[in-house]
């Protein structure tokens, strides 16, 4: 009967070294998606990559279509990136209500290198919440993060489509 008792500790020890390790691979897998989508370049560019260099003018710029701007695209990235964290934070967001549509801008030259400063770090204040935060919160959030930094490499495919088409991307 003792032994019975000893290899069920040892399994329940086992099993929960496994859930641990599963837990802390959550963080790792997205800690790496989030510095991927904003620093990292590993098999796509990232945003910081894709918005280095360009100019007012160039943010602004539309096609004849009336798709969205770089600016547009860059303001849409922050507001939805700094929601989600507020959220994830556990910030008030009971006065939340917002139509999509109002977060795309567009910039005069002052506020387009602010937007692009403020996008960076709101992409690093995610990286630092990941890091700090418990792993019980990181599986309950998985989801909605990996969806965000979906969010943020779509986009970022945008904005290189922009640029190429323009001749502003080597």
């Amino acid at each position: 009967m003792r032994h019975i008792y000893v290899i069920l500790m040892l399994s329940f020890s086992v099993l929960g070294c496994s859930e641990q390790k599963s837990r802390e691979k959550v963080k790792s897998i997205l800690l790496a998606q989030l510095k991927n989508t904003h620093a990292n370049q590993e098999w796509f560019v990232p945003t910081n990559t894709a918005l280095k260099g360009l100019s007012v003018e160039q943010s602004n710029w539309r096609d004849s279509t009336n798709n969205h701007s770089i600016a547009e695209l860059t303001s849409h990235l922050t507001f939805w990136n700094e929601m989600n964290l507020k959220s994830f934070k556990g910030e008030n967001m009971s006065d939340f209500g917002v139509d999509n549509e109002l977060t795309f801008n567009i910039n005069n030259e002052k506020d387009w290198k602010r937007a692009v400063i403020r996008l960076d770090s709101i992409q690093t204040e995610w990286e630092n919440a990941i890091e700090e935060a418990p792993l019980k919160k990181l599986n309950g959030w998985s989801s909605e993060i990996m969806n965000m930094t979906a969010h943020n490499a779509y986009h970022t495919g945008q904005i290189i489509y922009i640029r190429k088409r323009n001749g502003w991307w080597k």
